[in-house]
């Protein structure tokens, strides 16, 4: 059996500072704002609402497991939650890069995400029973994730 992804957007999600909770029993502990940002592709265009945040834990072995809440207003009017969790390694060189602000090609590390999305538009209704995976990057305060569905 195999599984054909359609592509469903493009993400642009802009990020506040974040705030650092600091080392607990799980790993290094933060708080990441979702403050605005964009979705351009052929099922889902629109903005990114200032609500959510990424609730970010760093394991050991420099292992950030990422955990993302936060919603779209497509263009004509519908709500969607966003529920992105996944994770992001890279080498210590390219990691010191990506937190320096340096635009590092995707390709440099590895940055995947599970996304479930949900509405209560008509419109959208699919969207509600689907999986999607996403692929993507971190570039200064923003992040870019190329969204595809699951068929």
């Amino acid at each position: 059996m195999t599984f054909a992804l359609i592509h469903a957007t493009d993400l642009v999600v802009e990020l506040s500072p974040s705030h650092e909770m600091g080392k607990s029993p799980a790993g290094v502990r933060r708080i990441i704002p979702i403050i605005g940002g964009s979705a351009h592709g052929p099922l889902i265009s629109g903005q990114i609402l200032p609500v959510g945040a990424d609730w970010q834990t760093v394991l050991a072995g420099g292992i950030a497991d990422l955990d993302a809440r936060y919603a779209i207003e497509t263009d004509d009017g519908a709500v969607i939650e966003v529920i992105s969790q996944g994770i992001r390694h890279a080498s210590l060189e390219v990691n010191a890069r990506i937190v320096g602000g340096e635009q590092v090609d995707p390709a440099e590390y590895y940055m995947r995400t599970a996304i479930r999305l949900e509405t209560g538009h008509a419109a959208y209704d699919w969207v509600n029973r689907a999986l999607f995976l996403a692929r993507g990057g971190k570039v200064g305060n923003m992040v870019h994730l190329s969204v595809w569905r699951v068929d």
